[in-house]
């Protein structure tokens, strides 16, 4: 990608705009995207107006926001007018989401009524819904078609629809009926009636649904497109592949986000203020500061247990520590169980158990080792049983408490993702100084 953008620098600098016209025609509208991102301004809009029209529409729809906006406004009418023409309904939707108030009234303005009609009917669904993400533009065929009927009208509609992979049956009233492939199609005798060869059972979802579920079912039963229905079981639109996996990219960087105690955000990391980066930190930040205070406080509770035994105080950072990264390990584990279905809240004590036997191993095998550094270094039996049983006691705790506190989110219809390392950590170094100094007192007798 950087030699080719050296290429059409190079051309560009030269004005050799009918080789990058050439050059362009034969790109795939996401490369030429991302290499609009990394343009002049001057120099994009350029080449933006070299671009066929079925070629500039696919691009503008890959650009960003603010890439989208200089373009309208760069635009007169009539070119603004292609390019939503061209645009595809979901696709447009999008773009008009994005935008200002004065941009949307310019490019509402531009467009006829029907794709005004039909673009409005996407914006009214609840944002993160099905409604919001589908397109309109799909086949639809009649149950008493024939098979050569179905190919024809498939032939006259093709260039408005996104996809043809699959054909939806419906009846006069748009009730969602059947589904069938191409290769269905193309495989049947052309005389053969569209009923006798769909799928009678379709699996469909509602335009209330929430975008995550409809992509995790995509996903689920591996199809390219979903239909989606109203509460009269009537088709009203499909949702693509592309969009699915554009909602799965979403999600999971806002679980990621979350994961690392950050308020999630929707532009990119670099088009995102440094004041904006600041305030999505500060308020978790704080929140685990005032946490690790607590932690503080009950280490100060126990100075003269540290003044009795002044060795005690070498093992706390290793043994908060470990608690935090074996807490972090079981809550990544669960969330990311429940984020793909693989755990649901009713496993809780089938997660419960597993955890708690991984943790008994793997706190042994951590502890036996500690034992023998200790008496290797210090030759100080009640010490190394201190430690070592105190490491047993916080690996057990961190990783109950690390699945447990995601599943009891999502019961409580939170995010799990909230339950991540940065909060698990905390709340297990106050937990590990606990265990390990009521563990020391009664050894010590102090």
């Amino acid at each position: 990608m950087d030699q080719l953008e050296k290429i059409i620098n190079a051309l560009i600098a030269n004005k050799e705009y009918s080789s990058l016209k050439t050059m362009l025609k034969t790109m795939n509208e996401a490369d030429i995207a991302e290499i609009f991102s990394n343009l002049p301004t001057e120099n994009m809009l350029r080449l933006f107006r070299l671009l066929p029209k079925d070629l500039a529409a696919d691009t503008f729809a890959f650009m960003d926001a603010d890439e989208q906006e200089l373009l309208i406004h760069s635009f007169s009418d009539s070119e603004l007018k292609e390019v939503f023409d061209e645009l595809y309904i979901d696709d447009a939707a999008d773009v008009i989401e994005e935008m200002p108030a004065n941009v949307v009234k310019r490019i509402l303005a531009n467009t006829d009524s029907d794709t005004r009609k039909q673009i409005n009917e996407i914006l009214k669904y609840p944002e993160d819904s099905a409604g919001s993400i589908m397109t309109v533009e799909y086949i639809s065929l009649r149950p008493d078609m024939t098979i050569n009927d179905a190919i024809k009208r498939i032939r006259r509609v093709i260039t408005e629809a996104e996809t043809i992979y699959t054909c939806y049956v419906t009846d006069n009233n748009r009730h969602l009926l059947g589904y069938l492939s191409v290769k269905d199609l193309l495989l049947a005798d052309e005389n053969e009636t569209v009923k006798n060869i769909m799928e009678t059972t379709p699996i469909c979802v509602h335009t209330t649904d929430d975008e995550e579920d409809v992509a995790k079912m995509m996903a689920k039963y591996d199809f390219v497109t979903m239909p989606v229905v109203d509460d009269e079981m009537r088709l009203v639109g499909i949702v693509t592949f592309d969009d699915a996996i554009s909602v799965l990219q979403e999600e999971t960087t806002e679980d990621f986000e979350k994961m690392a105690a950050i308020a999630p955000g929707d532009d990119s990391y670099f088009k995102t203020s440094v004041f904006r980066h600041a305030s999505r930190r500060i308020l978790w930040l704080l929140i685990l500061m005032i946490s690790g205070i607590i932690t503080g406080v009950l280490i100060s509770g126990y100075e003269e247990t540290l003044q009795a035994v002044t060795a005690l105080s070498a093992f706390i950072p290793m043994l908060m520590g470990t608690g935090g990264n074996c807490g972090s390990q079981s809550s990544t584990l669960i969330i990311r169980g429940m984020a793909v279905d693989d755990i649901r809240p009713r496993d809780f004590f089938k997660v419960v158990w597993m955890e708690l036997r991984v943790s008994l191993l793997a706190s042994i095998a951590l502890a036996f080792i500690n034992w023998l550094r200790i008496m290797v270094m210090y030759k100080d039996t009640r010490l190394a049983a201190v430690v070592s049983l105190a490491l047993i006691g916080t690996v057990v705790m961190a990783q109950l408490i690390g699945c447990s506190l995601p599943i009891a989110a999502k019961k409580l219809k939170l995010d799990p993702a909230v339950m991540a390392a940065p909060l698990i950590t905390t709340i297990v170094d106050a937990g590990s100084v606990l265990v390990y100094f009521t563990i020391a007192t009664r050894f010590f007798n102090l």
